[in-house]
C-alpha cells in the first residue's frame, strides 16, 4: 500500500502533464467540430433537400464508425497514402474534430429547432433578409441553448481522447502505461489515472454549467 502510494505521489507530476495534453486535444477538437457543425446545422435546418441529404450522410458516416478505426484509418491509411507528415497529436485533434463536428451538428440543430417558428417570421416581416435572421436573430439563442449539448460533448471526448494513446500521443493513459510497466503497480496507476479523468470532467462540466447559467435564455429549461 505505502509502495503504492509513493509511486503515484512520484508519477503524479508526469501523468499530469499528459492529462494537459488530453484537454488540449479535447478543446481543439471541440473548436474545429464547432467550426464544421454549425454550418452544417444551419444547413440541415435551412438548406434545401439534396443539402440535407448530403449533410445527413455525413453525419449519419462519423456518428457510425469507431473512433479507433477513424484514427488508424487516417493515421496509417489516409494521411500516409497522400504522403502527408502529420504528427499523431494533430492526427488525433483532426479526426475527434471531425466526429464531433457530426454530434456539435445535431446539438446545434436541436437548439434551433427548439426556437418558435415565429422568430424568423417576424424577422421577414421587418424586411430582414433569412442569411441576417439566421445570424442576429436565431443563431445567437440557439448556440446558447446548446452549451448543455456541449457539456456532454465535453465529458464524451475527454474519455475517447484515452484512446489516441494507440497512435503515440504521450496523454495521460500513455504516461500511466509507461510508470505502470516500470513499476509493476498497475492496479494503482490506473486508478489514479481513472481519478485524474474524473477530475477533469468534473472541471470541464462546472465550467460549462457555471457558462449555461451565466447566460441562459430566461423562460427557456434547457
Amino acid at each position: 500500500m505505502i509502495k503504492s502510494l509513493l509511486v503515484i505521489q512520484q508519477g503524479l507530476p508526469y501523468m499530469l502533464q499528459g492529462a494537459v495534453v488530453n484537454v488540449m486535444v479535447v478543446l481543439s477538437a471541440m473548436l474545429f467540430g464547432f467550426i464544421l457543425g454549425l454550418p452544417l446545422a444551419v444547413g440541415q435546418v435551412y438548406g434545401n433537400r439534396l443539402i440535407r441529404r448530403i449533410i445527413g450522410i455525413y453525419v449519419w458516416f462519423f456518428r457510425g464508425i469507431p473512433l479507433l478505426v477513424f484514427l488508424f484509418l487516417f493515421y496509417f491509411g489516409l494521411f500516409s497514402w497522400l504522403n502527408i507528415n502529420a504528427s499523431a497529436f494533430v492526427v488525433a485533434t483532426m479526426v475527434l474534430g471531425l466526429i464531433s463536428s457530426a454530434y456539435q451538428s445535431q446539438i446545434i440543430r436541436g437548439a434551433i429547432a427548439s426556437l418558435p417558428e415565429g422568430q424568423m417570421k417576424a424577422a421577414r416581416a421587418l424586411g430582414m433578409s433569412d442569411a441576417r435572421a439566421i445570424v442576429f436573430i436565431i443563431l445567437p439563442q440557439a448556440l446558447r441553448l446548446s452549451i448543455p449539448g456541449w457539456t456532454n460533448e465535453y465529458s464524451i471526448l475527454l474519455k475517447d481522447s484515452a484512446v489516441t494513446y494507440a497512435l503515440g500521443v504521450t496523454e495521460l493513459m500513455s504516461r500511466a502505461h509507461h510508470i505502470a510497466s516500470r513499476t509493476y503497480q498497475h492496479l494503482a496507476i490506473y486508478l489514479a489515472a481513472g481519478f485524474i479523468f474524473l477530475i477533469f470532467t468534473w472541471i470541464g462540466t462546472k465550467l460549462l454549467n457555471l457558462l449555461h447559467t451565466k447566460i441562459r435564455i430566461p423562460g427557456y429549461s434547457r
